[in-house]
């Protein structure tokens, strides 16, 4: 029989390995993992459904509603509002003013809403006051993780490992206190002062001046027109393909659909043979167009020699779009989507990891954070804002209007939820499930917008790695892993193998999710400290910032995914300016959490001294 340890090890490399190549979703990697460890024998079907009984996952889908409650109702726009009318039009006082308001908010709310919502206004922002959107993003986001490391629920990280620690401790019989609302914001605040001198100081310098997609092909593109015209009887395009007739003379041109007699042909151009009364939507370069001021309007000049009749005409306009986690578009391509005939939309190129795709996009699969340059017109791009399946950078989302007192009930019960979880006494899962369903009976929020907004695959992720985590723990392996570390560091003092378990907790986050990695790694920590004969707490503490404090990657946390092309950014960008502010916050809490978490030590034990 192959050893269970053995099993174990296997399916972690394949889990880690899978999600850096993106093989499968990553709820599926981690939900597959599980059932390999079922059919295995590893885990019982009973660890299986206990897993699904820890909190962690129950409180982030919770506080996934309460920030939506925020959102839909508009209070997270008031923030917006307040920062577009004090940020000024200087470079600093932007971004002084846009990192505190970020990271107040993430605090107590996910920070996935509050860069959604701050995204377009800042690229508004700096289009208007010259500004480079290049040297406002990256802040934006860094400041919205720092935020996230000052509560307990600031990230859903934070919340992951608590339970997962649970976990572990009940398994072993061990008696543990959960982290309160506010433990870990003593340390969070002093990482919230570093990270802001740090991106004022030497990050800004750092910042690239970068042109975004849009502007990249704005500069070299001419107005663009759609246009829709009638084929006549005469016609010289009937009987042929456009290939051979219309795509011939006006190569740049592009057909979005031919309809005949009320119904879109979806035969391909290259076969699809022309019929008299055919209507065709194309879009056309502006030469190709005459202005005629006494009719006020515009012609197609083409249409003399191919007798067709031009129906209307308007002009196109350049958007950027940036995919969500809940858009209905990951995973298809525009092909599968018809994405030109559903929307009246171009999309002219993808930016996604640094490289501008603009050849064979129809065949291209869609993920989040890839950013669209659209091309369309305003209703086209108005109806694609109202789908909720892209962010427009150009303007805020467009969402239904609530009353004002709903945004003051929204409000009061976040402001009651964190209250309640900073006096302690009840489990702050509890307190969660009670104010999102207060959200729901107060109709801050509908039920359809409640399960909208909880990011389903992130919540499965977390259950099946917190299955790979407990096969870790039960089968032994988290023991022996904790065993090599004092093995190899078994001279060491305390500090060094904190800093140890920082390091790896953050170098792994920067490859995979760090929900995921904080699942991975709780186990093995608390049998780091075992070994040790010390409290756990203060290695869970460096866990915690080590998987949410990310900035070296733009896969690491998914707010850097979301600027990363809005920004018009390289891969590099990211590297060169997370990687000091990442080391420098390393060092910081080697140094600090000692002192906060002293875990019956004093600092010179600490040091083996």
């Amino acid at each position: 029989m192959i050893d269970q340890t053995l099993i174990v090890y296997a399916l972690l490399c394949v889990v880690i390995l899978a999600f850096f190549r993106e093989w499968a979703p990553p709820d599926v990697v981690a939900l597959s993992a599980m059932m390999v460890l079922w059919s295995t024998g590893v885990l019982s079907m009973s660890d299986v459904l206990a897993v699904f009984s820890n909190p962690a996952p129950i409180t982030v889908a919770a506080m996934f509603i309460l920030s939506a409650g925020l959102e839909r109702t508009g209070c997270i726009d008031v923030m917006g509002d307040m920062f577009s009318k004090v940020a000024g039009n200087t470079e600093v006082r932007v971004l002084i003013v846009m990192m505190i308001l970020a990271a107040v908010l993430s605090a107590f709310v996910n920070n996935t809403p509050i860069v959604v919502v701050f995204l377009p206004i800042v690229v508004s922002l700096s289009r208007q006051s010259d500004l480079k959107a290049s040297r406002l993003l990256i802040p934006l986001s860094f400041a919205s993780i720092l935020g996230g490391t000052c509560t307990l629920t600031g990230t859903s990280t934070n919340l992951i490992i608590d339970g997962a620690a649970q976990d572990v401790f009940a398994t072993n019989g061990v008696a543990y206190k959960p982290f309160t609302m506010f433990e870990v914001s003593k340390l969070g605040l002093i990482y919230a002062v570093i990270g802001f001198v740090y991106m004022l100081t030497i990050g800004r310098k750092l910042l690239p001046t970068r042109e975004s997609l849009q502007g990249e092909v704005s500069q070299q593109k001419k107005r663009h027109f759609l246009t829709q015209v009638m084929v006549e009887e005469e016609s010289p395009l009937v009987g042929k393909t456009l290939v051979q007739t219309l795509m011939k003379e006006f190569p740049e041109a592009r057909i979005l659909e031919v309809r005949r007699r009320g119904t879109v042909m979806i035969t391909p151009l290259d076969e699809l043979v022309v019929e008299s009364r055919d209507r065709i939507r194309l879009t056309v370069h502006g030469a190709s167009f005459e202005d005629f001021k006494k009719t006020g309007g515009l012609q197609f000049p083409a249409q003399r020699h191919l007798k067709v009749s031009t129906l209307d005409t308007q002009q196109l306009s350049l958007m950027e779009g940036v995919i969500g986690p809940q858009s209905s578009l990951v995973g298809k391509t525009l092909r599968e989507l018809r994405f030109r005939q559903r929307y009246g939309v171009l999309i002219l190129a993808v930016h996604r990891k640094g490289v501008d795709l603009r050849k064979g996009l129809e065949s291209v699969r869609l993920r989040v954070g890839d950013t669209l340059l659209l091309e369309g017109t305003v209703d086209g791009m108005n109806q694609l804002n109202e789908a909720h399946d892209f962010l427009i950078m150009d303007r805020p989302p467009r969402r239904d209007v609530k009353p004002i007192s709903k945004r003051w009930i929204a409000t009061g019960i976040v402001l009651a939820f964190i209250i309640g979880a900073s006096i302690g006494g009840v489990p702050i899962s509890g307190l969660a499930l009670l104010a999102a369903v207060a959200m729901l009976a107060t109709r801050c929020l509908e039920p359809k917008e409640a399960y909208g907004s909880v990011q389903w695959t992130i919540i499965f992720m977390i259950f099946g790695m917190l299955a790979l985590g407990k096969a870790m723990e039960t089968s032994g392996g988290a023991k022996q892993i904790a065993d090599l570390v004092e093995s190899g560091f078994g001279n060491a003092s305390p500090i060094i193998i904190l800093a140890v378990v920082y390091l790896l907790s953050s170098t792994m986050t920067e490859l995979i999710s760090n929900n995921a990695v904080a699942a991975l790694i709780t186990p093995i920590v608390i049998g780091i400290a075992a070994n040790l004969g010390m409290d756990a707490r203060p290695f869970i503490v460096a866990v915690m910032f080590g998987c949410s404090a990310s900035f070296a990657t733009p896969i690491g946390y998914q707010t850097n995914t979301y600027v990363y092309g809005a920004g018009g950014y390289r891969f590099s960008d990211f590297p060169k300016i997370g990687v000091p502010l990442n080391l420098i916050l390393w060092i910081a809490a080697t140094l600090f959490i000692p002192l906060l978490w002293d875990a019956g030590l004093s600092y010179a034990e600490w040091w083996g001294k």
